[in-house]
């Protein structure tokens, strides 16, 4: 007899209540086990729960608590204003940032580098060399991925951030005339901009970056924004998210005003942003009590197949980390 899913998170709450760190672009794993998840046509139903105990039978109903019905846009805008409110109490530095965890800045530049180079070398020609590449960095926070990692692969990278004092902090960071930078490889624009209100330039870009932001946009917005940051791309160019992962459902964090989505939840979306699933790899060596993170890369074209049977896209397994 298959056991009530509600049953399961209860018994994890007091876990994620204990556990979870604070501040975040990040958050603490509080599931261990495993919570049974489908998808009726393009509707998911999954349970899930939030910080303070509360358990949704899915995500329509969360949602719907959360920001309304749509007839309130007041309720909508409280959700945002929240959110950028939390971050707007949370010193400017890495580990500011990153949740009191700053320590593990180098293991996550040296994961998403390596998948990077990766990406490179089977997307571009030449791996990128004779190209002008540009980059977005969305919900770049003080810059820390444009300055450890993107500034050495793209001439020129794009940050867009909502919170003021982050992106001062950007533009302190990444100021020209540093050591790091030159006129081939720099920061040219600082947006301070949310990204539901977010609409990149035309063609401008080869990868857009989102890396530990997407969970403050509700379902809707999210699809908007990459519908819309779609036409951003370069031919050929593609997305790189890179989050946190729920091992099933999905977790509100009330402080924040942030959702973290399973693998699930995540591959429903990208289909109704009309996004394909490039690739997929999870990031290793982070402490064992934060929750799992995983990188996709999105195309908006579909994956070749190589020798008439298989993807280009790995079957890659589920695992541990941030």
């Amino acid at each position: 007899m298959e056991s009530d899913p509600t049953d399961f998170y209860k018994s994890s709450l007091d876990r994620f209540l204990n556990n979870t760190a604070k501040p975040k672009r990040w958050r603490v794993a509080p599931l261990t086990g495993r919570v049974q998840s489908r998808v009726r046509g393009a509707k998911m139903e999954a349970a899930g729960l939030d910080s303070e105990g509360r358990v949704f039978k899915n995500a329509e109903e969360m949602w719907r608590a959360e920001i309304g019905d749509g007839a309130d846009p007041h309720k909508k805008n409280d959700w945002y204003r929240k959110g950028v409110g939390y971050w707007e109490g949370v010193e400017a530095s890495v580990d500011g940032v990153l949740g009191g965890y700053g320590h593990v800045n180098d293991v996550d530049v040296k994961g998403s580098e390596a998948f990077l180079k990766t990406l490179f070398s089977e997307r571009f020609a030449d791996t990128g060399r004779n190209r002008h590449l540009v980059a977005l960095d969305c919900g770049s926070g003080i810059g820390r991925v444009t300055k450890n990692l993107l500034v050495r692969y793209f001439n020129e990278i794009d940050l867009v951030e909502p919170v003021p004092h982050f992106l001062e902090a950007a533009r302190e960071n990444l100021a020209s005339g540093k050591p790091m930078f030159s006129e081939m490889h720099k920061a040219t624009n600082f947006y301070c901009v949310p990204l539901q209100e977010f609409t990149p330039e035309t063609g401008r870009y080869d990868v857009i970056w989102v890396q530990w932001c997407i969970g403050h946009l509700a379902d809707d917005d999210f699809i908007a924004f990459f519908k819309r940051a779609k036409a951003g791309l370069k031919p050929g160019g593609f997305f790189v998210l890179k989050e946190n992962i729920a091992r099933s459902g999905f977790v509100l964090d009330n402080e924040d005003r942030s959702i973290t989505r399973s693998d699930l939840y995540f591959k429903e979306l990208f289909g109704q942003c009309g996004l394909h699933l490039y690739k997929s790899k999870d990031q290793n060596g982070f402490p064992g009590e934060l929750f799992a993170v995983k990188m996709y890369a999105l195309t908006t074209d579909t994956p070749k197949r190589t020798h008439g049977t298989r993807s280009k896209m790995p079957a890659n397994r589920p695992a541990v980390i941030k």
